[in-house]
């Protein structure tokens, strides 16, 4: 076996996951923004088929699968960039995407179902924070 293949993982700029030290071998944390928002995204698809069909979540569900999608396909645009300002510009555009899903993830009827309750809750604290993570690239950029 040569060395690199006995050695743990380490801190990857680049890469999709990163082991602290004391953590190998524990869940991951995630800081693949790409992958991330696109999860969130699939996350949020998978959800709103649980949702009862009321003439109201019919309308918020078209807007939330919209917004949840231009999170990710806005971040993928702010990492092709042909400046600092139109990476800026991308990134305030995924922050407002963010908010936007998490509003109407608030609106929705949940029709009292507690494990459906649960996955909304999930889900809006997943917008709040990618809405977080945005927020701090716009002001480190500007």
């Amino acid at each position: 076996m040569n060395k690199a293949a006995k050695q743990k993982p380490r801190n990857v700029r680049g890469g999709v996951v990163r082991e602290a030290a004391g953590t190998y071998g524990a869940q991951p944390k995630q800081y693949d923004l790409e992958e991330r928002t696109f999860q969130f995204a699939k996350c949020v698809r998978g959800f709103v088929k649980l949702l009862p069909r009321t003439i109201g979540n019919v309308e918020d569900v078209k807007q939330l699968v919209r917004a949840s999608g231009s999170v990710g396909a806005n971040y993928i645009e702010a990492n092709e960039a042909l400046s600092k300002k139109d990476f800026a510009m991308r990134v305030k555009i995924c922050r407002k995407e963010a908010k936007e899903s998490r509003f109407f993830l608030r609106l929705l009827d949940v029709g009292g179902d507690d494990g459906v309750e649960s996955t909304r809750t999930a889900l809006i604290q997943e917008a709040t924070e990618l809405t977080n993570i945005f927020g701090a690239i716009v002001r480190k950029t500007e």
